[in-house]
């Protein structure tokens, strides 16, 4: 782990104080974008030189974009899509419908349905149960249907990435 800096966040590693920029999963905007330098100066930039100037950066974003554009990609945002926008409708309905419900009917939702338990207490508990059950349903159509691929797009790019840098990861 790096050092500490003035404000208590830790410090990125760096090589003779170059920060790596070439890595994919470096994020220049999480270190220190929109924090002033001092009275009057401006921020350091946001690019670094090499992705201005053309050079490895602008490569490597090359590489995304064009796995970004790829059929492999597209099908894994479309499975994607798929299972979410149908799941988000379904749930979204449920939910308000739910709401609007108990806002509207009480008289309904205090109909018993067992003992004590109500029409409100079953549906409320249902609101739980279904929010388990979408979180079950997703992550196993994401284990099925999507991780492999994705899987498979990851090392395909860090591949195209590592051999721009000469093999250098």
């Amino acid at each position: 782990m790096g050092m500490q800096s003035s404000k208590g966040r830790p410090e990125p590693a760096q090589d003779a104080g170059n920060p790596r920029y070439d890595d994919p999963w470096y994020d220049a905007l999480a270190s220190g974008w929109g924090e002033s330098a001092g009275a009057g100066e401006s921020p350091p930039g946001v690019m670094p030189p090499t992705r201005r100037e053309g050079g490895a950066g602008s490569a490597a974003a090359d590489v995304y974009l064009e796995v970004q554009r790829s059929t492999a990609f597209q099908e894994v945002r479309r499975r994607y899509r798929r299972f979410v926008a149908p799941a988000f409708v379904a749930f979204f309905a449920w939910y308000v419908g739910y709401v609007v419900a108990a806002t509207t009917a009480p008289e309904l939702m205090a109909h018993p349905v067992a003992g004590s338990v109500n029409v409100a207490m079953v549906a409320g508990l249902g609101q739980f149960a279904t929010t388990f059950l979408l979180t079950w349903a997703y992550a196993r159509h994401a284990r099925l249907r999507r991780d492999r691929a994705a899987l498979e797009l990851r090392w395909d790019t860090q591949e195209l990435t590592r051999g721009m840098n000469g093999g250098a990861s």
